[in-house]
């Protein structure tokens, strides 16, 4: 959900020989919370940005030390991919996926299509049915083709409902192509790596309601058309003491309809000043989240938007909120992190069947 503005999107030059001087070949996962997690059996991952990735060995080394996975916060987004048409840069991209494979981490990939961070030439063009479609599938084929079996799970579809409310947006692709859009870019994602794991994402549907129920009803719409459509990400931005209790229960409802389900941007901000009470409660909102993960046989993971406090993007976009992430702006980990940890350390590794 995170804008243009947070830190790391911009175009990043010689990205590769960078990043082979930044990372060692043999640096990779090496705290407590990556090896908790895969006793589970589920993901841990983390919001990157390029630049920090590339040039501050504080940054990677947190990186490394506590998550399993890494999604690009920006760099894989419509503006940054193909800023032009027909002309795609490939170097952040590239970035992401050379530091995670150097350190043996997943990859998850955001997003295909969404209606911000569009560039000039696609937001402001005029476009018919057909020449739409064909630069959608374009656009898919080439980003997840080159990553074709390295990407293990894409946000194909990003905030397709209103803010508030349970109608489609009306943005570029519903206005030109109609609500079908969203399956016709699943198809392309699938044709372009059949192997991948396809999911909608959005916000605002965590402790059910409305908009939950109209997320509910296209994805069920989906599943029996046969669309190759995968899981559901349920973003978790949320704002210190609104954690739902009731986030497992929403998350069965898209995994009885056999659907994977994943915590994808998670943050829980805080009002600024952030005392140490408030550090304690957010403490037991991230542990609340991860055990609710846990409580779901379909839950695959959780990742948290943004490496530290000073990389997260809740600060610009909520002014007077802080504190969102598990580690603060000068690398310490914080209580939040310790949440982490209980939840996984509390509950018994599933015993396989």
């Amino acid at each position: 959900m995170a804008l243009a503005a947070v830190a790391g999107c911009s175009v990043v030059l010689v990205v590769a020989a960078a990043l082979a001087v930044a990372l060692p070949e043999d640096e990779g996962p090496g705290g407590e919370v990556p090896g908790l997690a895969a006793e589970h059996g589920v993901g841990l991952g983390v919001a990157v940005a390029v630049e920090p990735l590339l040039w501050d060995g504080d940054y990677r080394d947190v990186v490394t030390a506590n998550y399993t996975s890494v999604t690009a916060e920006n760099t894989m987004k419509w503006d940054s991919v193909q800023p032009e048409r027909g002309e795609f840069d490939w170097s952040g991209p590239d970035a992401v996926m050379d530091f995670a494979e150097r350190g043996g981490l997943d990859v998850r990939g955001h997003t295909l299509l969404w209606h911000n961070q569009q560039p000039a030439w696609l937001a402001q063009g005029s476009f018919g049915p057909q020449e739409l479609r064909a630069i959608m599938r374009e656009h898919v084929g080439e980003l997840v083709g080159r990553y074709e079996g390295r990407i293990a799970a894409w946000d194909v579809v990003n905030e397709p409902f209103v803010d508030e409310g349970t109608e489609l947006r009306e943005n570029l692709w519903y206005g030109v192509l109609g609500p079908d859009y969203v399956a016709e870019a699943l198809w392309a994602a699938h044709e372009a790596d059949p192997g991948a794991r396809l999911y909608v994402n959005e916000f605002g549907i965590e402790g059910g309601g409305p908009k939950a129920d109209a997320l509910y009803a296209l994805a069920e719409d989906l599943v029996e058309r046969g669309v190759p459509l995968h899981g559901i990400g349920f973003q978790g931005h949320f704002v210190h003491g609104q954690v739902p209790e009731n986030l497992a229960e929403t998350m069965r409802r898209f995994t009885d309809l056999g659907l994977e389900v994943a915590v994808t941007e998670l943050d829980v901000r805080v009002p600024e000043p952030a005392t140490d009470a408030q550090l304690a409660d957010q403490a037991a909102e991230y542990r609340r989240v991860v055990e609710a993960c846990l409580d779901v046989a379909g839950c695959v993971g959780v990742t948290v938007w943004g490496v530290t406090d000073a990389h997260s993007w809740i600060p610009e976009w909520f002014p007077g909120y802080t504190a969102a992430t598990p580690f603060d702006g000068d690398y310490r980990p914080k209580p939040a992190l310790e949440g982490i940890v209980e939840a996984l350390s509390r509950r018994p590794a599933p015993v396989p069947s």
